[in-house]
């Protein structure tokens, strides 16, 4: 079965290969859901690296047995498969031509053990997930990956992820305690068991004695020994981890750290636990500046000896780039930059003090060092964030400004400290002997590993031959210096063809006895890590299309999945624009067939099911909102007939949004199966993106909003129109309520003298109906500019989407001097400091939103609550509820998807009141959770009332 069943075939298509029925049947046949579609396999090809293969098809497991039995079938029918979770590795070892099972979608699970000590995750909770349960005990992860916010589990054990300050020393090979391992033959062992090694040679006794030879074989040569023993001194991701052979005796416990870093080709892991380490949040910065990068290497030996928990390379040409970062400090911005080269440094202690002793030491030692500028160390939270997204945006700002149709290239070597220097300016005079203009080097100095990144063409024939001819300099200058081809990012497909260059002819054979005792059928990702094929890195070389200016510069990271409302229902962003460019490579083939199944299927999974909420672009490294794609899709797709619908309806909102509230008010005062009976009717004439589907969990109609004048306002108070539309639960609304805390403050407001026929436009602007949008913003921005005299007075609005939308209205009218703010961050501003104590509730919890976070008043959101409750809880699961206005009404599914890690999280919590800051998402988590959602100033009003009393 299909991941959704909104779908059509693909048969004609010229481009795509067949669907192998007899083989999905075999699948099917275990239980487990088959993706076939067109959209379902394309979406899939796409991931961070710069390889695309098209999978046969897409399974989706639920469990550890269905993981087992899907190898089993595909092993009898003589399919290979490939695991894919997070989509967020740069080498080419998520991809496939054959069977991609997805370990994302079921396999999130994290249990906190031991206080924190230790931690239990499945292949698909992201590091960032995981650190973020282990907060609360002062406890993180050892490897630190830069993509944490999407990486996953599964990722950091199949590529050995490290990061900026873990090194080798707590790395996931080094913090790996134990592991549930299905291997190829089905077996499924847990390694943490008390009985794992006597159960391990029972089952599977041919690779019990095997991996007892290898182990044997290894260790009895002393060159083998010493060529590890070097390898992995640095850091080192290149082929299999044979020091697994020489740092463990038992054979299970050999398999269980091979298995760290085999790149998905030794067994799928299920589960993982790891060793944690403590959080340190006693942090010092700093940014040094040097003449040229000789003498910034030079510097390295001082400074790893003062201490400091990481050190950042930044050569010549990233500095240049990262003086255009907006968040770039007046030193950096400042600089006229030739040859420099700078360290970003920092101390991370347990203790203030330990920290002040360190930066008084470490003070002698940057004096001595030959710096351009003086050093300062900072522990400033907002310099501090400004240095680190100078360094961490370094990728995205060259990726995201490459020409279009280029493909960026993210490459990561690891060379003995000493002689970073030396490699760093002979990578530069190869950029420049190879015409690669604007190429950066930056890295993880302290550890000898730098990354550096290119941009190239690989649909024209000449730079791909230049890509090959730099690609073969690169491997014999890194192996000249004695360093590792693949620091951090796996062997993958890009860097197979070189493990035996790496290693030479004894270890690499090794490494094919590896393969052939524990995957005798050759069933787990071929071609990756290990190849007989010289020339693999070329090819399945991905091309990027020009396509559309919204998307154009995305670097396909994935990094905005985890935040994405649609990705268990239907597309994640990444996904929504991979298949944009997979429509346009198919129009340009002529595979016309193909380009209608992509666009019918589009509709749905594509356009109907994203929520706009543009959550997507607060974890975009390029800041791509989705929602603007969508919006722009949904607008050539409006008739004319809607358009002059919603724009009389824009003219007249007073009047429809009073009938909208008085026809929720008939239908909750009427038998249940009355309104739903005929939304449902509707929903099948006219269609599901058209007609809102009744559910008996919506509230009956609000009151029309009031006009009021005060002798002298602080502020133009915007109530929005859902509360006129949708009734509050409990009290008389969340209006009232702000009006009641600013009377209490003595504070002063008035509204538009128009209010009624006003709204923020988000209705219009997320459908796309571009006439009635312009409508509404005319007259709203008239109006506030009456009511604010001129921008004097700012707006408040108390509903966090419609703030957000107010501020997008205004600034497409160009009346940027009206500032907006929320009702929640003016209340904490202005009215909380002034209110007398209430009687607080035991517990509440609370539900931030999309709008909020791109707003920044989340911390306002959880002040404002901790005056109202004694215990606030923020869900680690919360997310955008996907309402999105009344897209939840028009596609439950997605809600209920969006809201379901969330829910459980609020289940476990189980307090007293449940509060959010925006109306519809009020709605969508009351009907997510079965638990009233009120806003959270009708909690706090309460609270002053019941005190009153």
């Amino acid at each position: 079965m299909s991941r959704t069943d909104h779908g059509v075939g693909a048969a004609g298509s010229t481009t795509l290969a067949p669907v192998d029925t007899g083989l999905v049947a075999a699948i099917e046949a275990v239980g487990a859901a088959v993706g076939t579609r067109a959209t379902d396999r394309l979406a899939a090809a796409h991931d961070a690296s710069h390889y695309l293969l098209t999978p046969l098809a897409v399974v989706t497991p639920t469990d550890v047995g269905e993981v087992a039995r899907v190898m089993a079938a595909a092993r009898a029918a003589g399919a290979s498969v490939t695991f894919r979770s997070g989509g967020t590795s740069l080498s080419g070892q998520a991809g496939t031509d054959q069977l991609l099972i997805d370990t994302r979608h079921h396999f999130r699970r994290i249990d906190v053990l031991d206080g924190g000590e230790r931690v239990r995750a499945q292949p698909g909770a992201t590091v960032r997930a995981v650190n973020a349960r282990l907060a609360r005990h002062g406890r993180k992860l050892g490897p630190d990956p830069a993509s944490e916010i999407a990486c996953t589990i599964g990722g950091v054990i199949a590529n050995n992820s490290s990061g900026m300050s873990c090194g080798t020393h707590a790395n996931a090979y080094r913090t790996l305690e134990s592991a549930v391992l299905v291997l190829p033959s089905g077996t499924v062992i847990d390694t943490g068991a008390p009985d794992a090694a006597g159960r391990f040679a029972t089952a599977e006794p041919k690779i019990h004695a095997g991996l007892i030879t290898l182990r044997d074989r290894i260790r009895s040569d002393p060159a083998s020994v010493g060529t590890l023993r070097t390898l992995h001194a640095i850091k080192n991701t290149m082929g299999y981890g044979l020091n697994s052979f020489l740092d463990h005796e038992e054979p299970l416990d050999i398999l269980t750290h091979l298995i760290v870093g085999s790149e998905g080709t030794l067994a799928f892991v299920a589960q993982a636990t790891f060793r944690t380490l403590p959080v340190k949040p006693n942090l010092a910065t700093g940014l040094l500046m040097f003449a040229n990068l000789s003498d910034a290497t030079a510097a390295l030996p001082a400074l790893v000896e003062a201490g400091f928990a990481t050190i950042e390379l930044l050569d010549a040409a990233s500095l240049r780039v990262a003086q255009h970062d907006p968040e770039a400090t007046a030193e950096l911005t400042g600089l006229v930059v030739v040859d420099h080269a700078a360290l970003l440094v920092e101390f991370q202690e347990e203790s203030a003090d330990t920290l002040g002793v360190r930066t008084a030491a470490a003070a002698l030692v940057l004096a001595g060092l030959p710096l351009v500028q003086p050093a300062t160390l900072t522990t400033d939270a907002a310099t501090r964030a400004q240095l680190w997204h100078i360094r961490k945006g370094l990728f995205t700002a060259v990726a995201g400004a490459r020409p279009s149709g280029t493909t960026a290239l993210l490459e990561d070597i690891a060379v003995p400290v000493e002689r970073l220097g030396e490699t760093c300016e002979l990578l530069i005079e190869m950029f420049d002997r190879y015409g690669y203009q604007g190429s950066v080097i930056f890295g993880h100095a302290k550890d000898g590993n730098i990354h550096f990144l290119i941009n190239e063409q690989f649909d024209d024939a000449e730079k791909l031959a230049r890509y090959e001819a730099f690609t073969e300099d690169m491997v014999a200058l890194v192996l000249a210096q004695g360093g590792t081809l693949k620091a951090e990012h796996g062997t993958g497909r890009i860097m197979a063809p070189f493990v035996h260059r790496q290693y030479g002819d004894e270890l690499y054979e090794v490494m094919w006895e590896v393969k052939r005792l524990i995957d005798p059928g050759m069933t787990l990702n071929p071609g990756v890590l290990l190849t007989d094929d010289p020339q693999a890195h070329t090819r399945h070389l991905k091309t990027a299309p020009t396509v559309e200016s919204e998307v154009d510069r995305c670097v396909e990271c994935g990094y905005c999945e985890p935040v994405c409302p649609s990705k268990d229902v239907t597309l994640t962003p990444r996904e929504r624009i991979v298949l944009r460019r997979e429509l346009q490579r198919a129009r340009d083939r002529g595979d016309d067939q193909l380009a209608r199944t992509l666009e019918q299927e589009y509709g749905y999974d594509g356009v109907q099911t994203c929520a706009v909420d543009g959550m997507c672009q607060t974890a975009c490294p390029v800041l791509i909102n989705t929602g603007d794609l969508v919006r722009r899709l949904r607008n050539e797709n409006q008739n004319a007939v809607a358009q002059a619908g919603w724009n009389l309806a824009a003219k007249q909102w007073d009047a429809i949004s009073t009938i909208g509230g008085v026809a929720l008010s008939v239908a909750k005062a009427v038998p249940i199966a009355l309104p739903a009976l005929a939304t449902k009717v509707g929903r099948g004439i006219l269609g599901d993106d058209i007609v809102p589907l009744y559910s008996h969990d919506l509230p009956g109609g609000g009151e029309r909003r009031r006009v009021i004048t005060a002798t002298e306002p602080v502020a133009v108070f915007f109530s929005s129109c859902t509360n006129t539309m949708f009734g509050p639960i409990g009290g008389d609304g969340v209006a009232e309520s702000f009006l009641r805390l600013c009377e209490r403050a003595g504070v002063q407001v008035a509204t538009p003298d128009d209010l009624t026929s006003l709204c923020c436009g988000t209705p219009w602007k997320s459908k796309g109906l571009s006439d009635g949008y312009r409508t509404m913003t005319d007259r709203v921005a008239a109006s506030l500019a009456r009511a604010t005299d001129g921008g004097r007075l700012p707006v408040v609005c108390d509903a966090s989407s419609c703030t957000e939308g107010l501020q997008v209205l205004l600034e497409a009218a160009d009346q940027a001097d009206v500032t907006v703010v929320d009702a929640v961050a003016f209340i904490d501003e202005h009215v909380l400091p002034h209110l007398p104590a209430g009687e607080k509730v035991a517990s509440v919890t609370v539900h931030p939103t999309c709008s909020s976070t791109h707003l920044g008043i989340n911390p306002a959101l959880t002040r404002v609550a901790a005056a109202a409750a004694e215990r606030v809880v923020v869900p680690e699961d919360w997310g955008c509820c996907g309402f999105a206005g009344d897209r939840g009404m028009l596609h439950p599914e997605l809600t209920r998807a969006a809201t379901r890690p969330e829910a459980a999280d609020v289940e476990a919590a189980a307090s007293d009141v449940h509060a959010s800051l925006n109306r519809t998402c009020e709605l969508g988590m009351t009907r997510a959770t079965g638990r009233p959602y009120r806003h959270i100033l009708q909690v706090l009003d309460d609270t002053l009332t019941e005190a009153a009393t």
